[in-house]
């Protein structure tokens, strides 16, 4: 069983950076992928990025292309995700996600957040104008 903590979450002023940090106990060779999500409140969760831990590939949401990094330290068991820019509409609790089947890049997004099966217990991130 792949244990799952996020921190690193708070609040920031529009322009401002994080970093969200998952680290990973009983890591697990068998993880393919590791992933960060998103959700407000009334709308599904989405997937902000992606890093495939075979070929650190990686894959992001359109909405935060070019502002977010996902980056994966596997001696420290521990994947980040460095947000700057930040926006408002950034504002959302974030999950760490980690999967053995996973999906492609083009789509992990919108309809991959079924093929997780591992999941931390969210992050608040709040950007204020």
């Amino acid at each position: 069983q792949v244990q799952l903590v996020e921190s690193g979450g708070g609040s920031v002023q529009v322009g401002g950076s994080l970093r969200l940090s998952c680290a990973a106990s009983r890591y697990s060779v068998s993880i393919v992928c590791m992933a960060w999500f998103r959700q407000t409140p009334g709308k599904e969760r989405e997937g902000v990025a992606i890093v495939y831990r075979d070929t650190d590939i990686t894959a992001y949401a359109d909405s935060v292309k070019g502002r977010f990094t996902i980056s994966e330290d596997n001696a420290e068991n521990t994947v980040y995700l460095q947000m700057n820019s930040l926006k408002p509409e950034d504002t959302a609790m974030y999950y760490c996600a980690a999967a053995r089947n996973c999906p492609r890049p083009d789509s992990f997004s919108l309809s991959g957040r079924t093929m997780f099966t591992y999941w931390g217990q969210g992050t608040q991130v709040t950007v204020s104008s």
